[in-house]
């Protein structure tokens, strides 16, 4: 029988149709094409759902956030991340069952906003089957001999409790939820991510704008560390003038500050984890500084 786009053989083996790919990995080199042959010889009616390989090298939170922000728009899948500055390490290679999903990828956080947007972890082992590795195994390249032949093997029907050993829910690493509360007036929060265009993502989502009556075309009060500046709220970037900082709400629903044309993450100085305050601007503090 079918559900939904899982094909499911019977109470105890899900073949799924689809599999997901992040990493650091970039696109100058064969690492991608590598886990990409290894998952096809495998799992060859499985599908690979590129999601993105750019993410800045070692950059777990970014990893995190793109996933965590992706996996609710893919079909069920199993999903594979790799940002693994830890990689050949004592940092254990981990497959969790969420929502109608796998997800397969080293446990250093990566995957665990990911886990949540899915509802919450089912299930979760270590990956210890050395039986579905490719052999031999590169201290480097765990993307390439553990992670994607472990997914591959989970997509054509391999239970998950074959590919090791249980662990406890509550023993996976995850990262710190973003900050974000409404509190006197403000909206405070951190920046999420810095996306290739220098978009600045904050984890405050809209709604919480919309508590301290800020709207489209409504001026904005943006504190950050010493630093205090007024932009417009517009319905997009590209609404704003060229090289002027506007806070829109982007796809995830949360605000963003850019600049139409330009980098806003360098302007003002915002690496990812950096704190923001936003408040509504009253007439006299409706002007930049």
């Amino acid at each position: 029988m079918r559900r939904g786009n899982t094909a499911v053989r019977s109470p105890d083996v899900t073949v799924y149709h689809y599999m997901s790919f992040l990493t650091d990995y970039g696109l100058e080199d064969g690492f991608v094409a590598a886990c990409h042959g290894g998952a096809a010889r495998i799992a060859p009616a499985a599908k690979v759902i590129d999601i993105t390989h750019l993410v800045p090298p070692g950059d777990v939170r970014r990893g995190a956030a793109v996933l965590a922000q992706t996996v609710g728009y893919l079909p069920p899948a199993v999903h594979v991340a790799v940002v693994d500055p830890g990689v050949g390490t004592v940092r254990r290679a981990i497959a969790v069952t969420a929502g109608e999903s796998v997800l397969v990828g080293p446990d250093n956080g990566l995957l665990s906003w990911a886990i949540a947007a899915l509802g919450g972890a089912r299930q979760a082992v270590q990956l210890t089957n050395g039986e579905l590795w490719l052999h031999p195994v590169s201290a480097t390249f765990h993307g390439r001999d553990i992670f994607m032949p472990v997914a591959a093997h989970l997509a054509a029907g391999t239970p998950l409790a074959e590919a090791g050993d249980d662990i406890g829910i509550a023993d996976l690493v995850e990262l710190p939820a973003p900050t974000s509360r409404v509190q006197d007036g403000e909206a405070e929060g951190e920046v999420m991510s810095v996306d290739r265009f220098g978009n600045v993502q904050l984890s405050i989502p809209a709604a919480d704008a919309g508590l301290l009556g800020i709207g489209i075309g409504s001026p904005v009060v943006v504190r950050c560390g010493r630093r205090q500046l007024t932009v417009p709220y517009l319905d997009t970037f590209a609404a704003g003038a060229p090289g002027e900082i506007v806070a829109f709400t982007d796809s995830a629903g949360l605000i963003s500050l850019a600049i139409n044309a330009g980098d806003a993450a360098q302007q003002l100085g915002l690496p990812p984890g950096a704190h923001v305050r936003l408040s509504q601007a009253h007439p006299a503090t409706a002007h930049p500084r």
